[in-house]
């Protein structure tokens, strides 16, 4: 979640009331998109068939190189999973994308035209990036409504907040995410009061109200139950195309059901790539990672 976002879901917290909000009665916060290297608002050049472009980045900490020479590229709405032992490079692989941390050396390139190494971690998320970390960010004190609402790609500012009211066309948006994430009967319900698979959907939505081109998602089934399991992996097929995904993800069968191509990481580089079959089936992805 971004940090705009974090801090107006801390105040709406704050000042939040005990009367339930309806669709006509509430509030709203979240950020506006803008970028001055965009030529067009909202777009992202993929004329050359890549969102997510890297090229020979590395990054090391206290001289261990946490990346090691990664390239990697990801085509517009490809749902890509990523895989790979324990301190592979994984994380500070998303770490690098969405600017939390700098590499020594590499290209980084959203769309043909963004050199993401240019940009601050709040504008990576305002250029289209959301990120879903492991554990889920929602505000539990508010219902799951406020929290989408809350999500809205809208201006924000304490006048703004202050005086907005849905209009038809964001009505129709939240109700329409609110089926997409399987949270429609839950509506009114404290987004604390939800299981932990329906707190990682509804963090999901809130990423999907920012609009965002690319998502990120970092072990986004691990605690789930079998069915909470099967009904995000339904979710992730519903958004692959419309939305570029990459999912960092330990459960094969889960990878099994929504992959296409899978990049296995190792020592911070590329061991090896392709369908799940062939990666399992790969000598060195068996040594390093899947076992014997």
């Amino acid at each position: 979640m971004t940090p705009d976002l974090l801090e107006e879901g801390a105040r709406r917290v704050q000042k939040h009331r005990a009367a339930p909000t309806g669709l006509n009665n509430t509030e709203s916060g979240g950020r506006s998109a803008s970028d001055g290297r965009l030529t067009t608002a909202g777009e992202v050049d993929v004329a050359h068939g890549r969102i997510l472009y890297l090229e020979d980045v590395s990054v090391s900490f206290d001289g261990f190189k946490a990346i090691n020479k990664l390239s990697l590229d990801i085509a517009p709405g490809e749902l890509r999973c990523i895989i790979g032992p324990n301190g592979a490079g994984k994380t500070t692989m998303m770490d690098i994308i969405t600017g939390k941390t700098r590499p020594n050396e590499g290209r980084v390139f959203f769309g043909s035209t963004i050199d993401l190494l240019r940009h601050k971690e709040s504008e990576i998320a305002q250029l289209g990036i959301g990120r879903k970390f492991q554990k889920p960010t929602v505000f539990e004190q508010l219902t799951v409504f406020e929290n989408l609402e809350l999500a809205l790609k809208t201006h924000k500012g304490v006048k703004a907040s202050m005086f907005f009211r849905l209009d038809s066309v964001q009505s129709d948006r939240l109700a329409e995410m609110l089926v997409t994430i399987q949270l429609a009967g839950s509506v009114n319900r404290l987004a604390g009061n939800l299981s932990h698979g329906q707190k990682q959907w509804l963090e999901i939505g809130m990423l999907l109200m920012q609009d965002p081109k690319l998502l990120l998602l970092d072990e986004p089934v691990a605690g789930m139950t079998d069915e909470e399991t099967a009904r995000t992996a339904e979710l992730f097929l519903t958004l692959k195309g419309k939305h570029s995904l990459m999912v960092v993800e330990h459960d094969m069968s889960f990878i099994r059901t929504i992959s296409e191509i899978v990049t296995v990481l190792c020592d911070g580089s590329v061991l090896a790539q392709g369908t799940l079959d062939q990666v399992q089936a790969d000598e060195r992805v068996i040594e390093v990672y899947l076992g014997r």
